[in-house]
């Protein structure tokens, strides 16, 4: 119904929290979808390489030495990073895996997506690797297995899915000659399909978003 704040003192409704919660996240969701009409025009490319940044800091004894990046060493988080460790270990010596790399949100700034909180309001999103496996590069976002079906993760997995998108209506030679994927890669998965001696190519075919995921997903603009 016509809601008027100034009829019968209507306004102090728009105090409760609840309310002004419901209209911040519902007038962010429309600005968003305002923003992301598509337009038709030739793309302006901007090729942005890892090597912009040509080192990172961090502690020795919460980082990995590997030989298929750009960095000798890439770092895991002190508290909780068991399950990133073990995906960059077994990147690291696996055949199928041309080339990956941690990303780093203070150093790797033109990785970051832009994506709407559950709360409304805006944000930035670091996926946590790139990984190349022949012509597919995949952007991977590893995640405790009960973190996967948190409101903020699926948000993000929308962004991802977006930015991914985008990139693949490019020519071949404007994107590198890959198909670029996103991957939400739960811990559970992983250590399953590690311990039966799958590669991470077929790990992050079986991992990324399938054509039934994407229903009723919406663009997002970046």
């Amino acid at each position: 119904m016509e809601f008027d704040p100034f009829a019968d003192e209507n306004w102090r409704v728009l105090l409760v929290d609840p309310v002004t919660e419901h209209i911040i996240r519902v007038w962010a969701r429309r600005i968003l979808e305002a923003e992301s009409i598509e337009t038709i025009a030739e793309a302006e490319i901007t090729h942005r390489l890892l090597s912009e940044v040509p080192k990172l800091t961090m502690r020795e004894s919460s980082s990995l030495a590997v030989d298929k990046s750009i960095y000798l060493r890439l770092p895991y988080p002190n508290r909780s990073g068991g399950f990133e460790r073990a995906f960059m270990k077994a990147a690291d010596r696996d055949g199928s895996v041309d080339a990956f790399c941690k990303l780093n949100e203070q150093k790797h700034l033109f990785t970051r997506l832009r994506y709407i909180k559950d709360d409304g309001l805006p944000a930035f999103y670091h996926p946590d690797f790139l990984v190349r496996c022949g012509e597919n590069i995949y952007l991977v976002e590893t995640k405790g297995q009960g973190m996967v079906n948190n409101p903020d993760v699926k948000r993000k997995k929308r962004a991802a899915v977006a930015w991914c998108d985008s990139i693949n209506v490019l020519s071949a030679e404007q994107r590198g000659n890959a198909e670029w994927v996103y991957v939400l890669l739960g811990e559970d998965v992983f250590y399953q399909w590690r311990d039966k001696g799958a590669s991470i190519r077929e790990l992050l075919d079986y991992a990324k978003l399938r054509p039934a995921d994407k229903r009723g997903l919406t663009s997002f603009a970046f």
